[in-house]
């Protein structure tokens, strides 16, 4: 069944944050994200502690944290302490890097140095030895499990998540993307020997609750141009042939992008992105239409639902699903 999650971006003050994460254990959701962007925002472990201790049931973790903005083994250690304050609630959602990164002028990294990342904080985390650059190194005191989510789009990054992760992070909510995606990551789990419906599947995407459609498309449509700017990677990557049109065909009419609006409702950079990207892309509407998207994405496999809070009324958001979304889907995730 369909858990929910729900991510923040790290705005002070700190107090604010955990609030809204005490909200949402309290609106019946199941886990609470954080995006880690270090120069964007205020940094997600001191916060994480904050949520920690101020919460009972909720579990935590980046959505998304990268292998170069941190040595793997602090992020391991970090994670790892977090996992003994949380009581064992630590989650870690890792990607290439995006804003984290081109923010310092330095690219995303490659997808063979993110497939060993994840293989060596989760190691390090549940206190397995591992050869860190010819040196064997294991934190003793550390206790797991800590679950490990890949953020993907293109097939090499899918077939990574699909031979690593414990979870797949799909940043968008159109069902027809989501299901042209889960074939590369069932070939990476069959290379590796796994069992793909060991993966769960997130959805992760702006939701909004109201009979104003007009109002909610003007509150997400950041989130398509935060998305074409892991599109435009890879349409240099792949062949036209290699990538449906439901993914690329909306970057025609992207020309700039400013990170200093990244993920911000009303940024000038996203009037390229039309109505009907807006409506594939996100969960709006009435809960009735919001309720028909969900259930479509949790037909197709799909595991959790993770709200990106980024609108006018975070909090709103967070009370509509646990009134009206949360309860439709009995018995929760399998978190």
């Amino acid at each position: 069944m369909l858990s929910f999650g729900v991510t923040f971006m790290l705005d002070p003050p700190p107090s604010r944050v955990v609030e809204l994460a005490k909200l949402a254990e309290d609106s019946g959701f199941d886990y609470v994200w954080a995006w880690d962007s270090h120069v964007l925002w205020q940094d997600v472990y001191p916060v994480f502690t904050l949520i920690a201790t101020n919460t009972k049931r909720i579990r935590i973790g980046p959505c998304v944290t990268n292998p170069a903005t941190r040595d793997v083994t602090v992020t391991a250690s970090a994670l790892a302490t977090l996992n003994e304050i949380s009581g064992g609630r630590m989650v870690m959602g890792i990607g290439r890097g995006d804003s984290a990164r081109r923010v310092i002028g330095k690219p995303p990294v490659t997808v063979e140095r993110l497939e060993e990342a994840c293989r060596t904080i989760k190691d390090l985390a549940e206190g397995r030895e591992v050869d860190y650059e010819g040196t064997p190194t294991q934190l003793k005191w550390a206790k797991g499990p800590l679950p490990v989510w890949v953020a993907a789009y293109g097939p090499k990054a899918l077939r990574c998540a699909g031979r690593v992760a414990d979870g797949l992070i799909m940043q968008l909510a159109d069902p027809f993307i989501v299901e042209w995606s889960l074939q590369y990551v069932k070939e990476g789990a069959k290379e590796a020997g796994r069992r793909f419906e060991d993966i769960q599947i997130m959805s992760a995407a702006p939701a909004y609750v109201t009979d104003d459609l007009q109002h909610a498309r003007d509150q997400v449509r950041w989130f398509p141009a935060l998305v074409s700017n892991h599109v435009v990677d890879l349409v240099k990557r792949y062949a036209t042939t290699d990538l449906p049109q439901e993914l690329t065909d909306f970057i025609k009419a992207r020309d700039h992008y400013d990170y200093a609006d990244h993920g911000r409702t009303g940024a000038e950079h996203a009037s390229f992105v039309t109505d009907e990207v807006v409506d594939r892309f996100c969960v709006i509407g009435t809960a009735e239409q919001c309720l028909a998207k969900l259930k479509e994405l949790e037909a197709l496999g799909v595991d959790q639902f993770n709200i990106y809070s980024m609108v006018d009324d975070p909090a709103g958001v967070i009370e509509s699903f646990g009134k009206q979304l949360i309860p439709a889907f009995e018995g929760g995730g399998r978190s």
